[in-house]
């Protein structure tokens, strides 16, 4: 019989060799992660400085490059400084800019409608869904939520909570200056009505503060504009001081890591859960996951 203290040293070696097999395993997986994520770049950043903190916005160049074009003008000539959020209904959006149209501006003209793009066979959509309710196939492209008809060829961005999309009048090709972030449920009915060119990809909770107005009263627009949500400044990534930016990764769609995330959801694979579901997912819920990167400096 082996007497305790050579019991406790096996104990201790047995515990300290699973301690390094999972370090070592942990390591592994750490190592894969950062394989697959992507550095999200600050020139298609913008940092909105709001009443209610920092909101950054990540911009989509891919699929509405003429849209992402002008916000980036106007951000840069400081068109948005000092406007607000005017137009905010609880569980719908919030809408910020220029609700009296008479800032003067040189980058304001009227954009054309993207609200799609052609699907190529090089395309890198990386489908999660098919067939979806409301869209043939739902995705990914470039990390942000998607859907695709390869009856048309056309893919488009989805009004998933957080999408970016530019406010217009009745006329497709009417978008000027002011936007509108989801802040509710996924107003799916405007996806492939409306340009979506951005996301917000930090502050959402800072969106979610903003002042709401009477969604039977003015289309929501708040009247009483001291009770609006104001927009101190807004600044392209790249203009902003190194010692200020957010730096951030993002796990790539089509990654094993977050593969393996879309399989674990489909299952519902967790004690937890009695009904396992149908085997679809909604990919405003379960989409890649965003990190700030820790300055180790």
């Amino acid at each position: 019989m082996l007497k305790k203290g050579l019991i406790l040293l096996s104990v201790y070696m047995a515990c300290s060799i699973a301690s390094l097999a999972g370090a070592t395993a942990q390591s592994a997986i750490a190592d894969k992660a950062l394989l697959e994520q992507q550095t999200l770049k600050q020139e298609n950043l913008v940092y909105l400085y709001a009443d209610t903190g920092l909101i950054i916005i990540e911009l989509a160049p891919f699929i509405a490059p003429q849209h992402v074009l002008q916000f980036k003008a106007l951000v840069s000539e400081g068109f948005y400084d000092d406007l607000d959020f005017y137009r905010v209904i609880d569980g719908f959006v919030a809408q910020g800019g220029d609700v009296t149209e008479k800032k003067a501006s040189k980058n304001k003209g009227e954009l054309g409608a993207e609200f799609v793009r052609q699907a190529t066979q090089n395309t890198d959509f990386v489908v999660v869904q098919s067939p979806e309710f409301l869209a043939r196939e739902t995705g990914f492209i470039s990390g942000f939520p998607a859907g695709r008809s390869n009856m048309d060829k056309q893919e488009w961005l989805i009004h998933c909570p957080g999408a970016v999309a530019m406010a217009r009048n009745n006329d497709a090709d009417s978008g000027t200056t002011d936007f509108y972030i989801v802040i509710g449920h996924a107003p799916r009915h405007l996806d492939r009505n409306m340009s979506v060119f951005g996301q917000v990809i930090y502050g959402m909770d800072k969106v979610q503060k903003m002042q709401r107005g009477n969604p039977n009263e003015g289309g929501g627009v708040i009247e009483n504009v001291t009770l609006r949500t104001k927009i101190r400044n807004a600044k392209l990534g790249d203009n902003v001081p190194t010692i200020d930016q957010l730096n951030f990764m993002r796990n790539e769609a089509d990654g094993a890591l977050f593969q393996q995330r879309l399989s674990s959801a489909r299952a519902l694979d967790n004690d937890f859960f009695h009904y396992k579901g149908t085997g679809n997912i909604d990919v405003c819920y379960h989409r890649p996951r965003i990190m700030i990167i820790e300055d180790k400096k």
